[in-house]
């Protein structure tokens, strides 16, 4: 089921982008086999199998890429792709064997999508770094946060948002290029061009003089509008407003009883300060819950922030099925929605190697070959020990 049944992805285990990458294409029907180091790297944030909701819905094979049957073993698996996800260093794939050449030689179809942080090219290409580094050096992080330091948020805008998104994008692309060229091609997604990418449109506001490089929280789409930010309520928690449009905030100013001359000039930054405090005194005399009753389903733009538990029980969820329970851990439904070709539930996270013996036998290798190979110690299945 899904949009992308049929297509066939090979991802060599990796963190952060690569597993989400994978994780988005399996969620629209991919057959996604990742293919796990015997070793482990040990990077990461390490965390029970089954708690690696962006592991879930593919298979597992581990091998040993130190010896030479393995790499062979992955070759032939790789043969049979559409598509590869790789997320190590330039030139590691290359060294072990993996790289796009030695791949393109036998499957000259093949996508080969490779993430990094920094790209495979560039005096920084081969220089350690994490999602924080990346949206560093792009001028993303230094517009967030408020008046004091930049703040982190999350690996959203790195990792995911500039980084496992923009390689799902590109292996489309180069798959529709394929559908035409019969050829396959190396995508390179760097999280440094991603990041970058999702901020096209504050450097247009910067060209035209409309974006504040002097100071975080102190323009329009940053906490620096009034109606453009987070409020506390009376019982601690918080809402968020966001009416840019006059008559979104004129219709908030009606039901919260604001005074009409900040309605006239909402614009006027001299008046931001007192509008601000004005907004915050109303909005801490209910909970949060009572200002949801009130305001939520208007044209207020407003909606109530909520945790990561609780997300899952708000009525909006709810209705359209935007979580699921997979094996009692909630998470994320597929995204987006098809109306033809609707996604599956999504499976559960697997351990690596799991389905060593079974992919091996499906690529054709003999009984005897699987035997051999678990011997030497170039494959391992996780629940037969071999």
């Amino acid at each position: 089921m899904g949009p992308l049944n049929g297509l066939r992805v090979i991802e060599l285990a990796s963190i952060g982008p690569g597993p989400m990458c994978a994780m988005l294409l399996a969620d629209l029907g991919a057959d996604v086999l990742r293919i796990d180091r015997i070793e482990p790297s040990g990077l990461g944030v390490p965390v029970d199998k089954r708690f690696e909701v962006t592991g879930r819905s593919r298979r597992s094979v581990a091998l040993d890429f130190k010896q030479a049957a393995g790499i062979d073993a992955a070759l032939r698996l790789i043969d049979k792709a559409d598509v590869l996800i790789e997320g190590w260093r330039p030139g590691v794939a290359e060294r072990l064997g993996l790289g796009p050449a030695q791949c393109h030689a036998r499957n000259p179809g093949l996508v080969y999508g490779r993430m990094t942080g920094f790209g495979q090219t560039g005096p920084l290409a081969h220089a350690a770094g994490h999602d924080l580094n990346y949206i560093a050096l792009t001028g993303a992080l230094h517009a967030i946060g408020g008046p004091g330091k930049p703040v982190p948020p999350l690996n959203l805008v790195g990792d995911y948002g500039g980084g496992a998104l923009y390689l799902a994008f590109g292996l489309m692309a180069a798959l529709f290029e394929r559908s035409r060229s019969g050829q396959g091609q190396v995508v390179d997604a760097a999280m440094v061009d991603g990041a970058a990418s999702l901020t096209a449109i504050f450097h247009g506001l910067l060209a035209a003089g409309r974006w504040n490089l002097d100071a975080r929280a102190a323009n329009l789409l940053d906490g620096g509008a009034p109606f453009y930010d987070t409020y506390e309520t009376a019982d601690g928690k918080h809402v968020s407003l966001g009416p840019l449009e006059p008559k979104f905030f004129a219709e908030l100013a009606q039901r919260i009883g604001l005074d009409q001359r900040f309605v006239q000039k909402q614009y006027d930054t001299r008046l931001w300060p007192e509008m601000r405090e004005a907004i915050a005194a109303t909005l801490r005399s209910k909970t949060r819950d009572e200002w949801t009753a009130l305001l939520e389903g208007t044209d207020v733009c407003y909606a109530p922030v909520l945790t990561l538990a609780e997300a899952p029980k708000h009525r909006q969820a709810t209705e359209r099925g935007a979580f699921v329970e997979v094996n009692g851990v909630v998470q994320p439904a597929p995204a987006p929605r098809f109306s033809r070709t609707q996604a599956d539930m999504p499976r559960p996270p697997v351990a690596p190697g799991e389905h060593t013996r079974s992919v091996l036998a499906e690529a054709g290798f003999s009984a005897e070959q699987i035997i051999a190979l678990h011997a030497s110690g170039a494959a391992k299945s996780a629940r037969e020990g071999a």
